[in-house]
């Protein structure tokens, strides 16, 4: 992707993920997860630095009677790197 006058390699990464239990509207409850994640150091820095606003992905969870919640970014080349370097630990399966 192109920005200003330098091309960029865009990276789909899974910035955070967490599982919510068998409630009547998951939505609903994983709103405060969600939140609480974006006013984090790290939310902010994704948030700020995603080429679009990252999106949330929920999944049922047949083994543990939920649902599994990710948050998905695209993230340019070089902001990846520094994701990979500082956070990439905290998160598992980083790449979609």
């Amino acid at each position: 992707m192109v920005f200003g006058d330098r091309v960029h390699e865009i990276h789909t990464v899974i910035v955070h993920r967490f599982n919510m239990g068998d409630v009547e509207d998951p939505d609903l409850y994983a709103a405060e997860p969600l939140w609480q994640w974006q006013q984090s150091e790290i939310g902010k820095w994704v948030m700020e630095r995603a080429v679009v606003t990252p999106e949330w992905h929920r999944q049922h969870d047949a083994v543990m009677w939920g649902y599994n919640y990710v948050v998905v970014a695209k993230l340019k080349d070089i902001d990846y790197t520094f994701w990979v370097l500082k956070w990439m630990d905290s998160v598992v399966d980083k790449r979609v």
